[in-house]
This record gives structure tokens, C-alpha cells and sequence, in this order.
């Protein structure tokens, strides 16, 4: 499963985005480079995890399902729209199935959320993700978790995700 896990995060495109950076979380504010956000505390089934190049990781224990929240600033925020954004986190994913897709408000800006079933290695899941740029910065937050057991922790993830905000870039000189 780890092995799995491994994969995913890679596919996704996160493990080159924090390489290498400095990053703190209190619990509530993450801080990594040249980002920051805040989240509510995770729902008491989330579990962190280590995932190389996520910001956040958590294992819902409840679902089997996985949470992932990363951001990376000044590559592709300004000009590159959310669906490409969003697709680009499945590149490397095959049967790709998108069961819903709508850009609605999201920390006073707009955001991709899409539900999407896609298989990676043979293996099937399915992911809620929302994607934001804001700042100079695009946002990613996921949960993915086999489509059977899927609708038992995406609700937790949704109403999570209500409560993120990106916090002010402190950016060096």
C-alpha cells in the first residue's frame, strides 16, 4: 500500500514541488516555501501521514482513503487555467472517468472541484480535488480512496476543505 501511495503522490506531480524546502505546521498553519495556509483540525479519523512532497498527508482510518494538500507558487499560476491544472494532476493516469466538474467560490476565489475515477499501475481510485490559484499560487487538496469506499470519507474531506485559507506569501527580496 505505501508502495501505492508512493506512486500516487508522484503521479500526482507533488514529490518535485516541496523538495528539498523548509516547512512547519502548528497543527492549524502550514508554512513551507514561500506559501502558508491554514486548515481546521483534521476530523479525528485522519491520521498524518509522511508522503514525500505533499505539504499535509493524512490516512482516513475510517475510509481507507487518503488526504494530500500541497501548493506551489510562481511556475504555472497566472496564465494556466484551472482545468489544465487539474488534469495535469492525472497525466500519468489511465480510464479516467470525471463524474463531476464545476469551478465554484473557494476562499474568495474560484476553484476546479472535480470528482474523478482513474486507474494508476492497474489499480482503481477515486479523487475529490480542488484546485485554487491565488497569489501566484496554485492550491491542491485531494482525497482518494477506492471507489468503494469512497462516499464514507469524502464528506468528511468536503467539509474539511470549507475551512482552508491561504494565508499572505512571505516572499524574500
Amino acid at each position: 500500500m505505501r508502495l501505492l501511495l508512493s506512486k500516487l503522490v508522484a503521479a500526482l506531480g507533488l514529490a518535485a514541488a516541496l523538495a528539498g524546502c523548509a516547512s512547519q505546521f502548528d497543527g492549524s498553519v502550514y508554512r513551507g516555501d514561500g506559501f502558508a495556509f491554514r486548515v481546521s483540525p483534521a476530523p479525528a479519523a485522519w491520521r498524518p501521514m509522511a508522503a514525500t512532497g505533499a505539504a499535509l498527508a493524512y490516512a482516513d482510518t475510517a475510509s481507507g482513503g487518503q488526504i494530500l494538500v500541497n501548493a506551489r507558487c510562481d511556475r504555472d499560476a497566472e496564465d494556466t487555467p484551472l482545468r489544465s491544472l487539474t488534469q495535469h494532476l492525472f497525466i500519468r493516469f489511465t480510464e479516467r472517468v470525471t463524474h463531476s466538474e464545476s469551478v465554484v467560490p473557494f476562499d474568495g476565489r474560484e476553484a476546479m472541484r472535480t470528482d474523478i475515477t482513474a486507474k494508476l499501475d492497474g489499480v482503481n481510485r477515486r479523487f475529490l480535488v480542488w484546485v485554487m490559484k491565488k497569489d501566484r499560487c496554485v492550491y491542491d487538496l485531494l482525497y482518494f480512496s477506492s471507489p468503494e469506499r469512497f462516499e464514507s470519507g469524502a464528506p468528511a474531506f468536503e467539509g474539511w476543505t470549507r475551512d482552508f485559507r491561504a494565508l499572505p506569501r512571505e516572499v524574500s527580496p
